[in-house]
């Protein structure tokens, strides 16, 4: 689930806080690194039980509406097409998921249900909702489609969800696209035959991730003023104060990133860092990132200091 672009942003975050020197102990920071990047996987949770607490409320809904004492034709037989969805089955019958809502203590909902109504009542109003509900007949692909549609039109960009999710942890901001972006990866490769694990992802794609996230924070903070030396010497021409305290930052990074992963290509490094500035500081940050490195990177090759192991790393 969790990519290196986003491994570099959280890292990014907690160096960009840490006040003191390479000697003082940043073991807390490096607890709070780790607590935050696994945090990730709470706001997956958090948002795979909202989709369950909808459908419940829909069933609800129904079930009251069915009990009215001047209940319509319509109220007494409704259309239970989205109660029926199978793909919202599926999920609310994945032994795992619903083991992982309890092993991790998501239970936000049942406290805070009225963003459950906000986003039902959006949803029952939608033109997305009014033609999936035309006709009582459909199929697992037809179901998919109607959820992917309304989590990407109607509870990924809700407001009053996004200042809900600010308000319970400030971290889960910056993870947001990014989970959001997966739980649609999965539904579209969801299947009536898929393992149980289908939606109970693992956080890190392999062991190596880890390692690198906090060999990243690490081997950067221990090495802060060799690396603070060696941009310093390539910026000679530059206001100091005028560069953005986050641009140290990331540059510090990129230069520890292409001094100690051998195995992390030269130009993935540097894009990474380019495509990171773009988005968390200045609008001219990228061409002066750009530019350091790039004259880094020619003089450690012509010292022959870049040590890239395999084909095309250069």
């Amino acid at each position: 689930m969790l990519n290196r672009r986003h491994i570099r942003v959280k890292v990014m975050q907690v160096i960009y806080a840490f006040k003191g020197s390479e000697s003082d102990d940043f073991s807390k920071d490096q607890k709070f690194l780790m607590y935050s990047i696994n945090n990730m996987y709470n706001l997956y949770l958090l948002m795979m039980s909202l989709l369950i607490e909808i459908h419940k409320k829909a069933e609800d809904y129904l079930e009251k509406s069915q009990k009215k004492h001047l209940a319509t034709k319509e109220e007494k037989n409704p259309n239970k097409k989205f109660v029926n969805n199978e793909l919202m089955l599926v999920l609310r019958e994945n032994n795992a998921l619903l083991k992982e809502f309890d092993t991790y203590k998501i239970n936000n909902w049942e406290l805070d249900n009225e963003y459950v109504d906000v986003l039902f009542k959006a949803i029952i109003s939608s033109d997305i909702y009014a033609e999936y509900m035309q006709t009582t007949t459909t199929d697992f692909q037809k179901d998919k489609a109607f959820i992917i549609s309304i989590f990407k039109t109607i509870i990924a960009p809700n407001d009053k969800l996004y200042d809900y999710i600010e308000d319970k942890n400030l971290t889960w901001l910056d993870d947001l696209p990014t989970v959001n972006t997966f739980i649609l990866k999965a539904f579209k490769k969801a299947k009536t035959t898929n393992s149980e694990s289908h939606f109970t992802p693992q956080l890190y794609k392999d062991i190596e991730d880890k390692e690198y996230a906090i060999a990243l924070f690490k081997k950067t903070l221990l090495n802060q003023s060799k690396l603070a030396k060696e941009i310093s010497e390539k910026t000679k021409n530059w206001d100091l104060e005028r560069i953005a305290s986050i641009d140290h930052v990331l540059l510090k990074m990129a230069v520890c990133e292409l001094q100690n992963f051998p195995s992390i290509p030269t130009k993935v490094t540097i894009n990474e860092y380019l495509e990171v500035s773009k988005e968390y500081s200045t609008p001219k940050s990228s061409i002066f990132i750009n530019g350091i490195l790039d004259k880094l990177v020619k003089e450690y090759q012509e010292k022959g200091k870049l040590n890239k192991v395999g084909r095309g790393l250069m």
